[in-house]
């Protein structure tokens, strides 16, 4: 009995001594691992100027570094400083100039109004000419067929303003969605509005995003425009809240509608108008700065003979320097068009005939807009057709998407380190992705890990 009871005793230590052992070697393995790290960092701080490795970090795609703030306190608060934040939006969407990436919206399918929203890329030195496109899925509250957008505003600094069901501020790089509050005058009883016209843009004194509303009022007992029709309202991130905004509009004028394209320029967000003098339709620009929340009006020439055959969409110029239109024909299967710049903004006299393309067949209204000479076109059976005026082969591209009914709206899209967060938007459920070394470390002394403040 003894032998037997030594026997299974043996048996037993031998079978848990190797499971004890690779539960210590794996300990070991990752004490090591985390020395690595850490030396690894502690050494690269040492050695890599500040300036060096933010132009390292600038290239990595937003997201990772959503990660990377997790590394250590120093990358933490370099990730997070304006400074570095602002610049990741102009170097990093400029790296790559032979890539294209739009954000696009529409509805593929007919009887829904639920809408779609992905981003598509190529490469212009793709021999094969693949396009990627990957659909961009809003939180659970916006995901339903009764959610819906028509325009898209933007891109400002990488944020986008989407128009409808609701109102939302997007950055598709995070995947961060906000929808705007109902604002405190859409309940007044005696009045309604027949239209609404929305601006979106960024107030660089206040670090602030904006977003304005110019509402047509109409009396509901009269059916009548109410005295002054014209009013306008504000938003803003920073207090996540709307005020009505007292600044007059200059009448008299009346707005075409919105434009399908996001014309942010000089601080100023635009719409195509016009006023009637004597009788006789004359088109204007009006527009909203939002620093100083003021309306301006700009004059434009005679540039299209009659408003019933012939379109005109206003768009931003010169990397945003100044406006410019084009107009082209309302009918036709060959659209021509003719594209009108202001070319000293300050100046209502600058505005020239910049070019006139030749009848092209494959567009019909257009729908977006990427630079100087690359125009977003829906075509006759609704789909996405890219247009460049300067390419020297290649000037139309089907980019395989459709949109049902006039749905279909598409902007560049650009990566942004920019929260739609306000107040203590880093806070700590980012920091538990993985685990800071604290600046300490740096000074080469021994000190804990942590995974918060």
């Amino acid at each position: 009995m003894t032998m037997l009871l030594a026997c299974f005793l043996l048996s037993l230590l031998l079978f848990l001594i190797p499971t004890k052992i690779k539960k210590i070697r794996c300990s070991i393995l990752t004490m090591l691992r985390v020395e690595v790290t850490k030396r690894e960092i502690v050494s690269m701080e040492q050695h890599l100027p500040r300036e060096v490795l933010s132009n390292i970090l600038t290239r990595l795609p937003a997201k990772e570094l959503v990660k990377c703030k997790c590394v250590c306190m120093s990358w933490f608060h370099l990730l997070t400083d304006p400074h570095f934040i602002n610049n990741y939006n102009v170097v990093h969407n400029n790296l790559l100039s032979q890539e294209k990436h739009l954000l696009v919206i529409c509805r593929p399918f007919s009887p829904g109004l639920k809408t779609y929203i992905s981003v598509l890329s190529w490469n212009l030195n793709d021999l094969k000419k693949h396009i990627f496109s990957y659909v961009l899925n809003p939180p659970y509250e916006f995901n339903s067929k009764h959610k819906y957008w028509t325009e898209i505003l933007g891109p400002c600094n990488g944020i986008y303003m989407l128009e409808g069901n609701p109102n939302v501020l997007v950055n598709p790089s995070l995947s961060q969605f906000r929808a705007l509050p109902e604002s405190h005058f859409a309940g007044r009883c005696r009045t309604y509005s027949l239209t609404d016209y929305a601006g979106f843009g960024f107030d660089p004194k206040t670090n602030d995003y904006k977003v304005v509303v110019i509402k047509d009022l109409w009396l509901k007992e009269t059916d009548e425009r109410q005295l002054g029709y014209w009013t306008s309202e504000l938003f803003s991130l920073n207090s996540n809240s709307w005020r009505k905004h007292d600044a007059a509009l200059p009448l008299p004028i009346e707005i075409w509608g919105s434009s399908p394209v996001y014309t942010y320029v000089n601080n100023c967000c635009h719409w195509w108008g016009f006023v009637d003098e004597s009788g006789r339709k004359e088109d204007v620009v009006l527009a909203f700065d939002m620093v100083n929340e003021s309306f301006r009006k700009i004059k434009v020439p005679r540039i299209r003979c009659s408003p019933k055959e012939e379109f005109a969409t206003l768009a931003p110029f010169d990397e945003s320097a100044t406006i410019g239109v084009i107009v082209y024909p309302v009918r036709g299967k060959e659209k021509s068009f003719d594209v009108w710049v202001m070319k000293d903004y300050w100046d209502e006299g600058s505005w020239v005939k910049q070019y006139s393309v030749e009848p092209v067949e494959a567009i019909h209204k257009l729908v977006g807009f990427y630079g100087n000479n690359q125009f977003l076109w829906s075509s006759f059976n609704d789909g996405l057709v890219w247009y460049d005026c300067e390419a020297e082969s290649e000037k139309i591209k089907d980019l395989q998407v459709c949109g049902r009914n006039g749905s279909l709206r598409a902007a560049r899209y650009m990566e942004s380190l920019v929260s739609l967060k306000r107040g203590n938007e880093f806070s700590c459920h980012f920091l538990q992705v993985g685990r800071l070394i604290p600046n300490s470390l740096l000074d080469q002394r021994e000190t804990p890990y942590f995974s918060s403040f």
